[in-house]
């Protein structure tokens, strides 16, 4: 069981990528006023938080209901990352997440939607869902954890992005965009080759 937790764990922290998104949460928390920050931080882990934990439940029912298939959701995630990593390889005014008025609070989209719960987290939690009692239990716990991590990590990202400075930052930035266009198209070209096999 304790094995089981470990590697729920590392598998959702890898796919949740706490540590890659904090340039994605400074960037959109830049437009909110300081003293809300944290409140933002910890909404949006929540919802990310509430939609993985659906998911794991209900995941399965609700495509099914819609007629989606998780390739769908594969391929339509990657579409969006690969559009998210473009604005942080070559910066556009507005920033990664376009023109937003001074007093623009993000909601759900992009900080919970994909950054946290993307496609990947979804498929993750998806699996996880035909799993035993017992195993789901295991998954649970370990979500709750790896939503510890996030809070603890997107709570200090200002304060990263203050010890390593705006060079570094921005450095960090471009590196992750570079990252993230590789998922995203790997991503992209594996729901690809999983549709080409339904034909």
């Amino acid at each position: 069981m304790t094995h089981d937790f470990f590697q729920s764990f590392i598998l959702l922290t890898l796919v949740t990528d706490p540590f890659g998104n904090v340039p994605i949460f400074v960037s959109a928390l830049s437009h909110v006023a300081p003293e809300r920050r944290w409140r933002v931080v910890v909404r949006e882990c929540a919802i990310a938080f509430g939609l993985l934990l659906l998911f794991m439940f209900f995941g399965k029912h609700f495509l099914t209901a819609l007629q989606l298939s998780d390739v769908s959701l594969r391929i339509g995630g990657g579409v969006i990352l690969f559009l998210i990593a473009l604005r942080m390889v070559f910066p556009q005014q507005g920033g990664i997440f376009g023109d937003i008025e001074g007093d623009h609070e993000p909601f759900i989209v992009p900080l919970a939607i994909p950054a946290l719960a993307g496609p990947s987290a979804l498929a993750t939690v998806l699996l996880f869902s035909s799993s035993s009692t017992l195993d789901v239990a295991v998954h649970v716990i370990a979500l709750v954890a790896v939503a510890l991590v996030w809070l603890v990590v997107l709570l200090s990202a200002e304060r990263m992005q203050r010890v390593l400075g705006e060079r570094a930052m921005i450095a960090f930035e471009r590196l992750m965009g570079l990252i993230l266009t590789a998922m995203s198209v790997e991503m992209l070209l594996a729901g690809i080759r999983d549709y080409l096999k339904t034909l």
